[in-house]
């Protein structure tokens, strides 16, 4: 009798746990959409709100974008260099810039673009707004509890700030590694200029530019609004074990793991 009590015990609080998982991305979703929604309005963008947005934008775009280009060309002088020469030694030289645009600007210029950001500014936002929801700043009514106000004043300009960065940090640095992979191949010449854009253009066909923008435009979504909108939809559990900072680092990176692998899947399958 108490085994069968214990069985239904646990089923009935991994019941729990499965619907509270599902509830959780459901809230998270709803509010990513909401906020996507207040980003393609114009109401959004009144004077208070563009100082706001702009100042958010300048801050964390000028904070990522030196550090992070100083970081990638460091590592991409360093991968250049290693893929170029033993291709080289193995006489597959044809091969190596192909390799090099598709290793480095295709996969991992837009994940460590990411990354950074994330690390460097949403999550800390999302701390942030988590703070200031603990305070009652998003107490207003309004749509799904939420006051709009403070959404426009607080949430929405720090998820832009995101999305911009990741698009930055991919489009600046992604050009640079194609200017540096140029350079450790043919040097400061032209005579290479014509081979080295047919290399890149093989490389960037219809399907494979498609997956790369998507992918990129996901990967700035997905850092920028799973942070923020998990501060505001977590709601407080006593004897919870994890906080609600932690399980939007979870989310956020399940969500980058998931596109990650449907790009590959895209690219290579």
């Amino acid at each position: 009798m108490h085994v069968m009590n214990a069985i239904d015990s646990t089923i009935a609080e991994l019941g729990r746990d499965v619907l509270g998982w599902f509830a959780g991305w459901w809230r998270i979703i709803r509010l990513s959409a909401l906020l996507l929604v207040l980003a393609l309005s114009p109401s959004s963008y009144r004077r208070a709100n563009r100082l706001v947005i702009a100042h958010h934008i300048y801050r964390d775009a000028a904070r990522n974008l030196f550090w992070y280009t100083v970081l990638t060309t460091l590592i991409g002088v360093v991968l250049i260099r290693i893929v170029v020469v033993t291709a080289l030694s193995y006489g597959l030289s044809r091969y190596a810039l192909e390799m090099v645009v598709r290793v480095l600007v295709l996969e991992l210029i837009p994940l460590t673009a990411a990354l950074f950001v994330a690390v460097r500014c949403t999550l800390p936002d999302g701390a942030q707004v988590a703070a200031l929801r603990a305070r009652g700043a998003f107490a207003a009514p309004g749509p799904w509890g939420f006051g709009v106000d403070a959404l426009l004043r607080e949430a929405l300009p720090r998820a832009l700030a995101g999305i911009f960065s990741v698009l930055l940090l991919a489009a600046v640095n992604g050009a640079l590694t194609l200017v540096l992979a140029y350079l450790s191949t043919y040097g400061v010449s032209r005579w290479g200029l014509a081979s080295y854009t047919r290399t890149v253009g093989q490389v960037f066909d219809p399907a494979v530019a498609t997956i790369f923008v998507c992918k990129l435009a996901f990967f700035s979504l997905a850092v920028s609004l799973i942070p923020v909108a998990s501060a505001l939809c977590d709601r407080p559990q006593a004897g919870a074990r994890t906080t609600a900072e932690l399980r939007g680092l979870v989310r956020m990176f399940v969500v980058i793991l998931l596109i990650e692998a449907a790009s590959l899947a895209g690219n290579y399958a």
